[in-house]
This record gives structure tokens, C-alpha cells and sequence, in this order.
């Protein structure tokens, strides 16, 4: 990823002597505060979808002015290195840290935008775990049939939930994580490798969800009150309830066998799951080298 890094840097004609990593999962993303850049390169070919997603999305959103960080200009986009691909956008130096009352700001300006002139993935959270699943390079035989069976289940109810929305534009990753303080003070979302059309109460589910599970900090209630919305009162949340569970579960599953704690983990979620025990919170995935996604 340094290596590619490098052959971008000299393909600008920036330095990259400054580099700093931000992200090492799916994705390297690194920041070059010199050349006011910061790049995002695919660490798998089965991710390069993504990353065109993202290209043609970065480029739309400078056009209805959307709450997000920008591509950096003048560069066709995405880049290709060798077998990798890459997007390379404005970068926007440390700030106060936005907030939840923030991301309801900027959640209700996004969902507001009309659906972009090109096609975009639909909300698949069960066809996402399956894929994950498929990945496991550790996963008991027994649990494997568990998460199964679970998609199984929410599919139809998920299906029948997107069939019913009106195909709003969702950012799909919504977290106070992936926002940015701009220096002229607007609050921005960045990383749309989840970028989709489905309901908006996706992007309200996500904190929601993360209440119930880890340790509740009062985002959720704060979240609501900027937004204009609790999701748990809504008709649709045990769907999207589920549809986050089953994302938090499964987002360990890939790498239970190389990364440390990953396992035990995975297995406290999917019990407690199971059984609906909400007492023993869970760890962040990212405490242990990868991240919930």
C-alpha cells in the first residue's frame, strides 16, 4: 500500500514524505497534509466497485453541493495502480471532534438530496453478510447455520421494507466517525463504500442499534433530537433493528482466524443476540485491529 502511495504521490507530482496513515482495513487511506490530499486505495480487486462508486459519487456531490468532503479536482478519477484502484480528496486538517446534535444536521441535509442521475446498489444488508460469511476463514459449522438461518429470516422483511421506501439516499455508514469538521466550520460525511437507495431510517438505525449493544454514551437520544426523529418509534426499526445486529455480528467473521479476540468476540455477539441478553455489552471490532462495518 506504501509502494502504491508512492506511485500516486509521483503521478501528482506531490511529496509523500509526510504521509500519515488514517484507515488500514478494506481500504489504506492515507492523509499527505503538504499536498492538501488524502488518498483511498482498494486492498482487494472485489472491492473496486466501491471505489468507482465512490468516484462518480464524490463528483456528484460537488455538484448539489452535498454535505461531504470533496474529490480533489482536475484528476480523472478513480486512478489505477497495477491491479488497485484509488480516489484522491480534499483534505481537511484535525478540528473539534462533531457531535451527535451534528450528525442529525447533517443526516437530515443529505436524506433531503434527490437520488443522483445514476444507478446505485439498493440497501442489501443480508446480501452483505452472506458475503462476509462466505469469507470466514474460521466460522463453526454450527454458527455459519446460525447466521443462515438468520438471513434467511430478514430477507424477505428487509426486501419488503425497500420495496415500501421511496428509495432515499442513505450514506449507509452513518456514525459521528465519519464525520469531518471543515475549517470554515460545516460538518461533512466522508466514506460511501455503503452508499446506497433505501429507507433513511437506515442512517438513524445504525446509533440506535449501537445503544442497545455497546455502552450507551446518550448519542442516540441526542441524534434524535438534532434529526427530528426517534427510529425506535418507528413502524419499520425491528427490521432495521435486525438488519444492524446482523451487521454488527457478522463484521468480525472475515478475519476470526488472523486477528486476536476477534472469535470470542463474534461468539458473545451471536449469543447474546440469540437470546436478546442486552446486559453484557460488547467491544468495538476496532479494539481488536478491524472495524464494524
Amino acid at each position: 500500500m506504501r509502494a502504491a502511495l508512492s506511485d500516486i504521490a509521483a503521478r501528482l507530482g506531490v511529496v509523500d514524505d509526510d504521509a500519515q496513515v488514517l484507515h488500514m482495513a478494506n481500504n489504506a487511506v492515507y492523509a499527505l497534509p503538504g499536498a492538501s490530499i488524502v488518498v483511498r486505495i482498494t486492498r482487494s480487486t472485489k472491492l473496486h466497485e466501491r471505489i468507482r462508486k465512490g468516484a462518480r459519487l464524490g463528483s456528484w456531490f460537488a455538484e448539489v453541493d452535498a454535505p461531504t468532503i470533496r474529490l480533489t479536482g482536475a484528476i480523472p478519477q478513480p486512478l489505477t495502480i497495477e491491479d488497485l484502484l484509488a480516489t484522491v480528496w480534499d483534505y481537511i486538517p484535525p478540528a473539534p471532534t462533531p457531535s451527535p446534535e451534528d450528525l442529525g444536521k447533517v443526516l437530515k441535509e443529505f436524506h433531503s438530496l434527490p437520488a443522483p442521475d445514476f444507478d446505485l446498489p439498493r440497501w442489501d444488508p443480508v446480501g452483505t453478510a452472506r458475503k462476509r460469511i462466505a469469507d470466514a476463514e474460521a466460522l463453526e459449522d454450527t454458527d455459519r447455520a446460525s447466521l443462515l438461518d438468520w438471513c434467511d429470516r430478514l430477507e424477505p422483511e428487509v426486501d419488503a421494507l425497500v420495496t415500501e421506501s421511496e428509495g432515499s439516499l442513505i450514506h449507509g455508514d452513518a456514525h459521528v466517525g465519519n464525520l469531518l469538521r471543515r475549517p470554515d466550520g460545516r460538518v461533512v460525511l466522508c466514506d460511501f463504500d455503503s452508499t446506497c437507495l433505501g429507507p433513511s431510517g437506515v442512517d438513524l438505525a445504525a446509533v440506535a442499534a449501537a445503544a442497545i449493544w455497546f455502552t450507551d454514551s446518550g448519542e442516540h437520544a441526542r441524534l434524535a433530537a438534532s434529526y427530528g426523529h426517534d427510529i425506535t418509534t418507528d413502524p419499520a426499526w425491528p427490521v432495521l433493528r435486525q438488519a444492524r445486529e446482523l451487521t454488527f455480528v457478522v463484521g468480525g467473521v472475515p478475519l476470526m482466524a488472523s486477528t486476536p479476540g476477534v472469535a470470542e468476540e463474534f461468539k458473545l455477539r451471536l449469543a447474546t443476540v440469540m437470546t436478546g441478553d442486552t446486559s453484557t455489552p460488547w467491544t468495538p471490532y476496532a479494539a481488536f485491529g478491524n472495524s464494524d462495518r
